[in-house]
């Protein structure tokens, strides 16, 4: 009798030993060499490693409930099993799900996410020193020559080639300081791709400016969006982390790189491109309004309730214009500052993005100058700016009908208008009072 219990043990042994051999052997094919299953990832091979046993090891019972070692099982269905991704990696996402999320100026306007950049670090403090000395140049012969100093002494090229290193934050900072430097020495309207532009500006510069372009994806940057919504800080620093938008509006603003000389007071210049940046402040809420306004119909209730806000804002932005109005005026004024004003006015780089937004939703700009005028003032600003501008074109084209209709709503419509065409002539006058000296008062804030 023991001998057969023995035998009954034997058999069973040999019979389970079999099974796992033949199991392996067939594992043994879909097994890559670094020895994990197809389409089992790393982390579940390690699950699953402890419970593995050796392959001659068999459980102490009945012949029948031999069990196979696990490492040895083979997943079902392993061709159609899609890994798990690793851990730390994106997992994957539709087409343009990854993208990061497009600029809402419901949030801030066109100003910055964050103040910009006040101090450049490491050897980008020799392009804010050359700013700074080019902001307070005599004249454009002078600024140049700051120029082409830095380029003999290589410091042109050496910024060129750290370029790519820049965050973008800090890229849009070297951008302003270009700007500053380019209009400075007479050069806002150049391309510095352009062949024709070597022959009047210098090349180590123009290549420095062409790198800072294409790093924050923007060709046409010198004009006012960088001068002056990328040229302040508050004087000081708040207690607390408020808004960029609260920030501007409430705070005491000073210019990063002033166009006048440290110690003096504030030039007209500089307390224009503030002006500027305190009124994209201030209007906020248009930007609110337009998206209000986009794709409302015109018989829509909501429609004359936010166009009568559009002109409240609007008047306010006015008003806002003639307090900054009596401080320019009394501010000191260079022919030099002069002529760069005129420069960027005859680009047509002062035009403030803000107004551009009203632009979009009521359609004066392309009614009043033309199509291709509007895409001229837009060429200016970053590409997620322009798209959004874009969109406003084509989700307001319903309520920009009313201007054809008779009716309540078609007066609040054009009243709108007219506030517009006020704070846009407003804006004018105090560019030009920037510009020269005049005695004319501002037109009366309505």
């Amino acid at each position: 009798m023991g001998d057969r219990v023995t035998m009954t043990t034997a058999t069973a042994a040999t019979t389970a030993m079999s099974t796992a051999m033949s199991t392996a052997m067939t594992t043994r094919a879909t097994v890559p060499e670094d020895g994990t299953a197809a389409g089992v990832t790393a982390e579940e091979t390690a699950q699953t490693a402890p419970a593995a046993g050796p392959a001659h090891q068999v459980s102490a019972g009945p012949a029948h409930q031999a069990p196979v070692a696990s490492a040895h099982q083979v997943p079902a269905g392993p061709a159609h099993r899609v890994p798990a991704p690793r851990r730390g990696a994106e997992p994957a996402l539709p087409d343009g799900a990854g993208a990061p999320a497009p600029h809402d100026p419901r949030a801030h306007g066109f100003l910055p996410e964050r103040p910009p950049v006040r101090a450049m670090i490491g050897t980008w403090t020799r392009l804010d020193a050359m700013a700074r000395a080019a902001a307070v140049a005599p004249d454009r012969a002078a600024a140049v020559a700051l120029v082409e100093r830095a380029r003999r002494a290589e410091e042109l090229t050496a910024l060129r080639q750290r370029v790519s290193r820049l965050s973008l934050r800090n890229a849009e900072a070297a951008a302003m300081r270009i700007a500053v430097i380019a209009v400075s020495c007479g050069w806002c309207g150049l391309d510095p791709q352009a062949p024709a532009a070597r022959e009047v500006a210098d090349e180590a510069f123009l290549e420095l400016w062409a790198a800072i372009a294409h790093r924050i994806d923007h060709d046409q940057f010198v004009a006012l969006p960088t001068l002056a919504l990328h040229n302040w800080a508050p004087e000081r620093k708040p207690r607390r982390h408020i808004p960029i938008d609260q920030l501007a509006r409430t705070e005491a603003l000073v210019p990063i790189v002033r166009w006048a000389p440290e110690g003096q007071p504030l030039s007209r210049l500089d307390r224009l491109m503030l002006a500027a940046t305190r009124l994209e402040a201030h209007g906020i809420w248009l930007f609110r309004l337009a998206d209000t306004l986009a794709g409302r119909a015109p018989d829509d209730s909501s429609t004359p309730t936010a166009l009568r806000r559009l002109v409240r804002v609007q008047h306010a932005l006015r008003a806002q214009l003639h307090a900054e109005a009596a401080e320019l005026a009394a501010a000191p004024a260079t022919p030099q500052q002069g002529a760069v004003l005129g420069a960027l006015a005859e680009q047509g780089a002062l035009e403030p993005p803000v107004l551009q937004a009203a632009d979009a939703v009521l359609g004066i700009g392309g009614r009043r100058m033309g199509e291709g005028r509007r895409q001229l003032l837009r060429r200016h600003l970053p590409a997620q700016h322009r798209a959004w501008l874009s969109a406003m074109d084509r989700h307001c084209a319903p309520v920009r009908t009313l201007a054809h209709r008779g009716g309540p709503d078609a007066a609040v419509y054009r009243e709108a208008q007219e506030s517009l065409i006020a704070l846009r002539r407003t804006y004018t006058a105090l560019v030009q009072t920037a510009a020269r000296p005049t005695t004319a008062p501002l037109p009366a804030a309505a």
